[in-house]
């Protein structure tokens, strides 16, 4: 899985999507509820930095693939909503699979 860009795409789709559902469900919850933001902090830099790894991936396997903007942006809009990235992951196995 990680020896294609497309593979590494998909291994931090999958962590990206990981951090994100953490961020959302025990982080926000236990800084807004038990006024602790010390998990925000940790947990919401692990997902910018893999937010960011995401995005530098993501326009590695455009450049290498040459995938249309209309699909590199449905790339990006997937990180955007939960759980997308896990949807997305699928999507991306069936292009790697088509173009090995």
């Amino acid at each position: 899985m990680l020896f294609s860009s497309i593979g590494r795409l998909r291994m931090i789709s999958i962590l990206e999507g990981i951090s994100y559902l953490a961020l959302l469900t025990f982080a926000m919850p236990i800084k807004y509820m038990a006024g602790d933001p010390e998990p925000v902090r940790i947990v919401g830099m692990a997902h910018g930095v893999l937010f960011i790894v995401f995005v530098l991936a993501l326009f590695d396997v455009w450049y290498k693939h040459r995938w249309s903007l209309k699909f590199l942006l449905f790339c990006f809009a997937c990180s955007l909503v939960p759980f997308a990235p896990f949807w997305l992951e699928g999507k991306l196995k069936e292009r790697e699979t088509r173009q090995a």
